[in-house]
């Protein structure tokens, strides 16, 4: 007899086996869609902390420059000394350039910078940038005018701080680390608490694996990135060492690091978990080491959730010390829904050996995590939002709405998958016990079924599903005289085998279905991973409507009408009697036009040599600002362009002189604005 040369052709693609593939492009093309457009349509990250008050205001014309200026914020922020710089007209620094001076207490943040003496009239710009408690960059300017307005040099910026090539990049490593840490932290528990036969799967292996891999660069890539982000906004500035060194000095660099230290630990236990625990036939031993893995693998979980709470949103504004622990366990609770969620998928269409048990465990922590998601995410909704108006009226609570629509859509979708589970296990025989024969024979020799679970590892099937096994029998009809052709027999029964029992789990109209419904949880996880991320990034609402109700005070709206008056006078000399009546059109901040009429004793107009008027504002210590008027007619005076700068109660003095030596000044209080 002679010996038939084997047969290396690929195994024949089935419509099961093409099945999964098309399920993998949809669910990658669906990642990407979801992601595209959030970076797509996204602009700067909206800061976190607002600028609530300054002294001067936004506008305001003062009579002398001030000693100092005052920024007030709706939460600390980190300065040096270029947080905050005052410009003169010519673009010049009209500030000490020191750090500038922390004037708040407790909850009040308020920071002084001192200005140089001696300063002329003319618009200053005061532009600012900082970085928030909750590590995100912030930044703004306006301007104010001493003795009257004037051009100014200085050009106000439009771009925010966290924008540009560096801010998207720095998006893009936010999202990655949520997904990475999803993915690792959910899909390791998703082996430990749900299939522990998993642990040697090749697929659930390199699912966590690119998790780790994922959150670890983007991990670097964040802290390299840092110092651009928060400041200059220049990508060759990642690689500037000082920034590096000062990035490490902050809470959110010393955050990072940690996250860093962490992931080396979880390194440590991603090896055992899918080495020595993978390998572990003794059930007492493999108890003992699932307690031990779960205990430290919680840990090393809850340090690094701890990272993105010790550094955002839960580490300022109300209550931190019940919010970052709070925010711990949301995120670890997301993580063991979604994370055990995809490792669910990926089981269900790479790995045909996982059993009905495996998915009712998962449902069982699934419905956990909602409850505890649904506990946490009720008081951050609290804590962040406050208000009914807040939840309608601002992009944080708009976007809190998407999220709460996206996750009643995910319960509903699990729950049709509940009832697939359920189907699964109570379905029995048929294709799902075929199944069980495959699987034992799988479990018969594991090796070959592990290289059998790698299409490139494996051998091949001929058309009918059948291995070409004519070449493995030598010349005196058994093959113990030919190792090599023994193990490519055993390769391709294996694959035959795992073929075959592909064939029918995907043939089970029960496990379609249930894939079919996990499939869409992801779908709607992706998206709800990317709106949450979102959040992150935006401006809570309580702190903007907080923003809003202080920029509304600071600028109240101009008055119904005009503000009118009469001050009679008397100079002392001849002809020296008589009332000025004075309008005040539209008596609000900003620019106002002045009218003044002046009447003889007899009622009749009075020409006068000379009349001025002056603006204080003792409140506030704003003026006298003056005002000089222009003769129209006879007895009748007028100004354009009066500036108020703020709204209050104004003493209003009128110097009226008669003669080369006669005059006199009168005054009255009016409200304005």
């Amino acid at each position: 007899m002679t010996a038939t040369a084997p047969h290396f052709g690929p195994i024949p693609s089935t419509p099961a086996m093409r099945r999964p593939l098309a399920a993998g492009a949809l669910l990658a093309a669906l990642v990407g869609m979801v992601f595209a457009l959030l970076l797509g349509g996204a602009g700067p990250a909206s800061a976190h902390a607002a600028l609530t008050g300054s002294d001067p205001q936004d506008g305001a014309v003062v009579a002398t420059a001030p000693k100092e200026v005052t920024l007030t914020f709706s939460e600390q922020v980190a300065v040096d000394e270029d947080s905050i710089r005052i410009l003169d007209p010519d673009g010049k620094r009209a500030d000490t350039a020191a750090v500038p001076r922390d004037l708040g207490g407790g909850s009040l943040a308020k920071y002084g910078v001192s200005l140089h003496a001696g300063l002329p009239d003319g618009t200053y710009t005061v532009a600012w940038q900082a970085v928030s408690a909750d590590s995100h960059p912030v930044s703004g300017a306006f301007t104010f005018s001493v003795g009257a307005p004037s051009k100014t040099t200085v050009a106000l910026p439009t771009d925010q701080a966290g924008g540009g090539l560096v801010g998207t990049l720095y998006d893009i490593a936010r999202y990655a680390a949520y997904a990475g840490f999803i993915l690792l932290a959910g899909g390791s528990a998703f082996v430990l608490a749900c299939w522990q036969r998993g642990a040697g799967a090749r697929p659930l292996q390199r699912l966590v694996v690119r998790g780790w891999m994922t959150l670890t660069v983007a991990t670097l890539a964040m802290l390299l990135l840092r110092n651009p982000y928060t400041g200059s906004g220049k990508l060759a500035d990642a690689f500037d060492l000082d920034g590096l060194k000062a990035v490490l000095d902050t809470k959110p660099g010393a955050a990072l690091v940690s996250r860093l230290l962490l992931l080396g630990a979880s390194a440590l236990f991603i090896a055992v978990l899918f080495g020595a625990y993978a390998k572990r036939e003794d059930e007492r031993e493999k108890k003992d080491l699932t307690f031990g893995l779960a205990i430290g693998g919680t840990v090393i979980a809850a340090g690094i959730a701890g990272t993105w709470a010790l550094a955002e949103h839960a580490s300022t504004g109300l209550q931190p010390g019940i919010a970052m622990p709070v925010d711990v366990l949301h995120l670890l609770a997301v993580a063991a829904w979604l994370g055990g969620l995809t490792a669910l998928l990926v089981a269900l269409y790479r790995t045909p050996d996982i059993g009905a048990a495996a998915v009712r465990r998962f449902s069982r922590i699934a419905f956990g995590s909602v409850i505890v998601l649904t506990a946490t995410g009720i008081y951050q909704s609290w804590r962040q939002v406050g208000t009914w108006s807040a939840l309608t009226g601002t992009a944080y609570g708009q976007l809190l709405l998407v999220k709460v629509g996206l996750v009643a859509l995910l319960v509903g979708i699990a729950w049709i998958s509940r009832r697939w589970t359920a189907r699964l296990i109570t379905g029995g025989g048929g294709a799902a016990a075929k199944a069980t024969d495959a699987t034992e024979v799988e479990k018969s020799s594991p090796a070959q079924a592990s290289d059998a679970e790698d299409p490139d590892a494996s051998g091949t099937a001929d058309a009918s599903g059948t291995a070409d096994t004519s070449g493995a029998t030598g010349a005196s009809g058994t093959t113990a005289e030919d190792p090599a052709r023994a193990a490519q027999l055993a390769r391709q029964q294996a694959a035959v085998a795992t073929a075959e029992k592909k064939r029918i789990r995907d043939a089970d109209p029960d496990r379609s279905g249930l894939r079919r419904s996990v499939l869409a949880e992801v779908g709607v996880a992706v998206a709800l991973l990317a709106v949450t991320t979102v959040l992150t990034s935006t401006e809570p609402a309580r702190t903007e409507e907080d923003a809003a109700r202080a920029s509304a005070s600071a600028a109240a709206p101009a008055a119904a009408g005009p503000v009118e008056m009469k001050l009679p006078f008397d100079t002392g000399g001849t002809n020296g009697k008589g009332t000025v009546r004075m309008e005040i059109t539209p008596a609000g901040t900003g620019a106002n036009e002045l009218h003044l009429w002046i009447d003889g004793s007899d009622g009749k107009p009075m020409d006068v040599p000379e009349v001025k008027v002056a603006l204080t504002l003792k409140s506030k210590d704003i003026g006298p600002l003056p005002v000089v008027p222009a003769r129209l007619t006879e007895g009748h005076w007028t100004a354009g362009d009066v500036q108020i700068p703020m709204a209050g109660n104004w003493n209003v003095a009128v110097t009226v002189r008669t003669s080369d030596i006669d005059q006199t000044t009168i005054d009255k209080n009016v409200k304005i604005g």
